[in-house]
């Protein structure tokens, strides 16, 4: 045998274990989780008591509606009086006049409003107070449930 088949025999040889040296990759395992299926979250009530009633005073303000009636009716009846210049002057005057007195007439029309406010402690220890226009029969010491942005009682 010739050196050269003797060293393409080793090589084959050396090939051939080295390959049976290999080990095969390790197969990924792909494991599908189902998906978490979406549930409304309930709406929890809490539960508390009434602590105190009191009122509050809620001053209203003039919505301006009375002024802009004012400077129309005031403009209208200004517009009649004069020629020209002084025509466009008593416009200007009863525009400005009119819109004096439409606001002061709003504003007389207006009272003070009162609005109850009533603090509930609640079961886990907080505190909050609610606005209502009308209470009812609701008493301090009454057991109250607060629910959907609502409060109620038992």
């Amino acid at each position: 045998m010739s050196i050269r088949r003797v060293s393409t025999l080793a090589a084959v040889s050396l090939l051939a274990a080295l390959a049976g040296c290999v080990v095969a990759p390790a197969r990924e395992r792909v494991v599908y989780a189902p998906q978490p299926v979406q549930r409304p979250v309930p709406v929890y009530a809490e539960y508390g008591r009434v602590e105190n009633i009191g009122t509050i005073e809620v001053a209203q303000r003039p919505s301006g509606a009375g002024a802009i009636l004012g400077a129309v009716i005031g403009g209208v009846v200004g517009n009649r009086f004069g020629g020209g210049t002084g025509r466009a002057l008593a416009t200007g005057a009863g525009v400005v006049g009119g819109a004096i007195a439409g606001n002061a007439i709003e504003g007389n029309g207006l009272r003070n409003g009162e609005v109850f406010r009533v603090q509930v402690r609640f079961d886990n220890g907080t505190i909050r107070d609610f606005d209502f226009q009308r209470i009812d029969d609701l008493r301090a010491g009454d057991r109250v449930k607060f629910e959907g942005g609502q409060l109620h009682r038992v």
